[in-house]
């Protein structure tokens, strides 16, 4: 997805110079942009037998989409669970806390 953020529409072909290497083969990153596409991520224009590849989301919403479905995944789509680890496994202080809540109270108003 990187890659469509920073290039904008591209062919599987061009795709491959952006990758260090050892290159992933062809397949491989058609595979991926295929898997994209069946979930809605990227879409593509047909240009004879070739096809062009472009971002239909944002960054942002791509990563709240990925971060809902591991939350809903490991932690039964509880939030308020995620911020309870962080803060068990010492990731998040109290300060970082009192942060967080200030921003959702500005929010709420």
């Amino acid at each position: 997805m990187n890659i469509f953020w920073k290039h904008g529409p591209m062919f599987i072909r061009e795709m491959l110079a952006f990758y260090e290497d050892p290159k992933p083969h062809y397949n491989t990153v058609a595979t991926l942009v295929k898997l994209m596409v069946e979930k809605g991520f990227v879409t593509f224009r047909a240009f004879g037998n070739s096809y062009q590849y472009s971002a239909v989301v944002t960054e942002k919403e791509y990563k709240g989409s990925a971060l809902a479905d591991v939350i809903s995944q490991y932690y039964n789509s509880s939030y308020t669970k995620v911020v309870s680890q962080f803060i068990e496994e010492e990731k998040m202080d109290l300060d970082e806390l009192k942060a967080l809540i200030a921003e959702i109270e500005e929010k709420q108003k």
